[in-house]
Order: structure tokens, then sequence, then C-alpha cells
């Protein structure tokens, strides 16, 4: 290497598996990449990326403090020039951690990546620049894309939303964004296109008409998956739902509302969902609830794995660190058959107080070996039927013959009524068991 290709994690090696009994702070004690359960190894299985937005891009800021990381990437550029110099030093730096941490994948945002120009041509000339550098990278690193996604909220011109914005000028400008990304997107070979509408909602219903923005967002989500069809892009289109923060309400409340939304337009076939962890609790929701709710209605694609603090309200993106939590998710996840196109994205920062390079490990080791355990927990009781039992026990009544008859629709309200009278129907109560089955799940942690 030479001295102008300096690494920037120059005390850490690559990160190897060293077991449950390593006190090694930089190795895995659950992560066995090429551990098998299930008949896929953990690698294939977990599918784990890294968010550059958060790990590469993130100052340490909060809305009551200014920049804490200081990266040789993040100081402020004085020029054009200088602002891809820094764009093209923290792509370096961004290949070497995915390298060293063991991580198959990455995700990024337009901007995550390549320096907002003064126009949408500006802008395109340099995130087609950055494309040639990352497509080299992941060449010879062999680390792969799993989704891009435009930025259409960070600057000011969306401060009203981006396809739900009262300017049609504002609509084309996110629509151009938009094409761009998922071209390069495209040309990366990225398994997903994800589109989180960031302020697609409201402050205030009092300068705001609901329908005409929901028709919009419609109208714009449907101009996506056209070009996705055009430019032959065979990934995914995701939608990651978020309740509210920074507006009072996003129309992308939550899975149902996506759902609903999605069919309203048509769009059902078309998109899938991806779900975060933090996102589910700020809606009210546990994150094993979304995914469920995504998996009965054949709309899971991929999820971002983080954490909130339930003392704070808003969206935290801590790293995950509880086992039961994460094992929960995971059972729903490979109970209903594991990622196609989608993975694990780590969408979490380190805390603003955790200020050198070696903590950026730290917190991808940790969520790594959390989610590995999580895994290996969820495949033994999948295998065990430890919980599919008891489920299928307490539904049988509806695989016998008044089950399908009423699921058929052979039956009409009054022939139910005449059932029910005629076999002089008492039934009793039956318990749900959940004391149980939560002891159940405890055992295998």
């Amino acid at each position: 290497m030479t001295a102008a290709a300096e690494p920037f994690f120059k005390s850490i090696d690559k990160i190897r598996y060293e077991g449950p009994d390593s006190t090694n702070p930089f190795a895995f004690r659950y992560y066995d990449a090429k551990h098998k359960v299930m008949g896929k190894t953990l690698e294939e299985h977990l599918r784990f990326a890294v968010c550059y937005w958060h790990t590469f891009c993130w100052p340490g800021g909060d809305p009551f403090g200014g920049q804490t990381l200081m990266r040789p990437w993040l100081n402020a550029p004085s020029s054009v020039a200088d602002e891809m110099a820094s764009a093209e030093l923290k792509l370096r730096a961004a290949f070497e951690f995915f390298e060293k941490l063991g991580a198959p994948f990455f995700c990024f945002h337009d901007v995550d990546i390549a320096p907002e120009g003064r126009t949408l041509a500006e802008s395109n000339a340099n995130l087609l620049h950055i494309a040639e550098k990352a497509e080299a990278e992941m060449a010879r690193t062999g680390v792969k894309l799993l989704w891009g996604t435009a930025n259409l909220f960070s600057n000011s011109r969306y401060m009203s939303g981006a396809a739900t914005n009262p300017d049609p000028d504002i609509f084309a400008y996110a629509a151009g964004q938009v094409k761009q990304v998922m071209e390069v997107t495209h040309r990366l070979g990225g398994l997903n296109y994800v589109l989180w509408g960031g302020r697609e909602g409201y402050e205030t219903l009092l300068n705001t008409d609901m329908r005409r923005e929901m028709d919009q967002l419609g109208r714009f989500m449907n101009l996506v998956v056209e070009h996705k069809h055009k430019i032959g892009f065979k990934g995914a289109i995701l939608i990651e739902p978020k309740p509210h923060e920074p507006t009072k309400h996003q129309y992308d409340y939550d899975c149902a509302n996506v759902l609903a939304f999605l069919r309203k337009f048509g769009l059902e076939s078309e998109i899938k969902l991806n779900i975060e962890a933090n996102h589910a609790t700020l809606a009210g929701h546990a994150f094993e609830h979304e995914l469920a709710y995504a998996a009965a209605n054949d709309m899971l694609g991929s999820i971002d794995i983080n954490r909130g603090d339930p003392q704070l309200g808003w969206d935290t993106d801590q790293f995950p660190n509880s086992v039961p939590e994460v094992a929960l998710a995971m059972y729903v996840i490979y109970r209903n058959g594991g990622f196609n196109t989608g993975g694990i994205n780590f969408d979490a920062k380190i805390r603003r107080q955790s200020i050198e390079p070696d903590d950026l490990f730290h917190a991808h080791i940790g969520g790594m070996d959390v989610c590995a355990r999580g895994l290996i927990a969820a495949a033994k009781m999948i295998e065990d039927r430890a919980l599919e039992s008891v489920v299928e026990d307490r539904y049988s009544g509806w695989s016998g013959k008044l089950g399908q008859d009423i699921l058929s629709g052979a039956m009409s309200l009054e022939q139910l009524s005449d059932h029910a009278v005629a076999n002089n129907l008492t039934p009793l109560p039956r318990s749900g068991r959940q004391e149980m089955l939560e002891n159940i799940v405890n055992r295998y942690l």
C-alpha cells in the first residue's frame, strides 16, 4: 500500500470469529459467517449491510450540540474540488471498513457518496463520478450493494415534501433525482431500490390538501415503477414506513398504512416494505408486529435493524443489543421464508460520545453478534416447532368441517345461526397459554 493510500483503521485487522469464550473486542463471538442453520450459512441468511449515512456521514451532532466525530473526510471543504476529494476519501475509508468488518453489503443515499451540486445536472455528474469509483471498489472487494436511495428530505427545497410538495417544479426535481439514483443502483448491481418519504407528510392540516398530496404521491410511485421496468432493473422497489419525525404525521405511518396506500394506487404487486425497528416502535408497535403484518400480506422485503431508547420519544437509531428482541424478529422473518432480495441493514449510529474510529467496529461487531445469536435461537425454535405446534393446536378447529365451510363461503350468517342452535353449542374459552410460550422462548435464548 502506497503512502497515498494510508489505511484509516491502521490498528485493526480483519474481524474474525473466535467463539463465545473470546475476550477480544475486535472478534466475533457468535457470528461465524460459515456456520450453517436451516440449510444456509449465517452469512447467506443474515445478509448484513453497513449504511453509508450514519457510519461515514454523520458528524455526531444532535438538536442540542454540534460535531463530535472528527473524520478526515468530514473536514469542511473549501471548493468543489475539495468536496469531490472528500467524497473519494470517504469512499476509500468505507470500503476499507466493509472489507475489514466482513460485511457483504452496503446501502447509500445519493448525497452520502457524492456532493450535491448547484443544479440537478451537477449533482448527477458528481454521482456518476463517484459511482465509477465505487464500481471499482466493489469489484476489488466483492462487497455488493443491498440498496440505493435518493435523499428527498435534507435540502430545504423539500421542506414541504418531495412528491407531496405544493410546487410541481419540486416534484419534477425529485423525479429527476430518483431517476438518476435508480439508474446508478442498477449499474452497481443493487438488489433493491428504497423509497423513504422523510418529509412526505404534514405539519398542520390548516395548509394541507391531503387528498391532493396522496394522489401526487401515488403518481410518483407509479412513475418509479414504470422507470424500473423501462431500464430493466430486476431488484425490488421498497417503501420504508415511518410514523412521524420530522413531520407531525407522515403518509407512510406504518406497514398497514403503506399497504392501504399501495392497494389504492394498484402498486401492491410492485412494491414491498423495508421495515425499520425504531420506526416500528415510534408507531406504537413491536418490531415483530410490523414484520408479522408484512409477512402475512406477502410484503416483507428487507429490514433496517436498530433500536430506540424507551425513555426518549424520537428516532435514536442505536445498534441492537437485546438478543430476546432480535430473536423474536428473526423468528418471524425466517418462519416466513427469510429474505429474497432483502437483508439486514444497520441503520444505526454510534453515540456522539463514541468518538474513536474503533467504536465503529465495536458497534457493528456487537450488532452482528446479537443478530447471529437471535437467528440461531429462532432457527432452533423453528426446527423444534416449539411455538408452531401450540399455535396449530389453538386454531385446529378451523381445519375441521365447520371451519372450512365458514372460510369457503359455504355457510351464510343464517346457516351459522341455525347450526349453533341445532347443535346446542356451548363453547368454552381456551387458555392462550402466553406465560408458557414466553417460558419456552426463554429456554432458547
